[in-house]
């Protein structure tokens, strides 16, 4: 892979929380690249730094020391209203937590990044639609939030993440509140996502969900252990770790 190609890179990116016998470095000099089209998982166990990771690279938090590229730009040295518009054009969200609002129907919620975007509302309406049926969702947009299953809500949440046509999804846990089936379902459309050229990265603790993925990141105290594995190697390093 070529250097046009890097999306994300991180150097020697440091977080730190707290002062003196307090202090808790949640992140100890990481170095991360990832590349156009990459479909990556984040591992860890709990405090292993792998959501400090991700709220960096979502630029939701900004690292105590280090540089920070997305798309070549060093986020970094960006101030607040640098970093919303960075996150509104080029990083798409998906929580565990839907974040839906209820008064809202889902071809509505699916609109809302638009309009900070500046988005005409003629637009806003076709781009929506066009999103909710890319997740299979094509004929609920007028359904509200408390209408729908868990993973209809999600499809819905995926579809708002992917409508200003970011440059990589960010997922995190997003299958964590859902059962079996439909974690499956939902890992289907990131599968399809990935398949049309979008970078997906995606923390989970769960295994099953990793596997599917095709490079794993390993975070352990901070750092990161494993910084290329295969869902066969990661098998292994997750029962190696219980």
């Amino acid at each position: 892979m070529s250097n046009q190609s890097v999306i994300v890179r991180l150097e020697a990116i440091e977080k730190i929380y707290g002062t003196g016998e307090t202090t808790v470095h949640a992140l100890d000099k990481v170095d991360l690249t990832i590349h156009q089209g990459e479909y990556c998982s984040i591992m860890g166990a709990s405090g292993s730094g792998k959501s400090t990771a991700m709220n960096i690279i979502g630029c939701l938090d900004r690292p105590t020391a280090g540089a920070y590229y997305l798309d070549r730009v060093a986020v970094s040295a960006l101030d607040k209203d640098q970093l919303a518009a960075i996150r509104n054009r080029k990083i798409g969200f998906v929580f565990q937590q839907f974040h839906l609002l209820p008064q809202m129907s889902a071809l509505e919620n699916v609109m809302l990044p638009m309009i900070y975007a500046g988005v005409s509302i003629e637009e806003r309406k076709e781009r929506a639609e066009t999103a909710l049926a890319k997740v299979g969702l094509g004929n609920r947009i007028d359904s509200k939030p408390t209408q729908l299953s868990g993973g209809q809500q999600q499809r819905v949440a995926i579809a708002r993440a992917i409508v200003n046509q970011p440059l990589i999804l960010l997922a995190d846990e997003p299958t964590g509140a859902l059962d079996s089936q439909t974690t499956q379902e939902v890992l289907n459309i990131f599968q399809e996502l990935h398949d049309s050229g979008i970078t997906v990265i995606m923390v989970t603790h769960e295994p099953e969900v990793a596997k599917q993925t095709e490079r794993i990141v390993w975070f352990k105290d901070g750092r990161i252990v494993h910084d290329r594995l295969t869902p066969e190697e990661m098998l292994k390093v997750a029962v190696a770790s219980v």
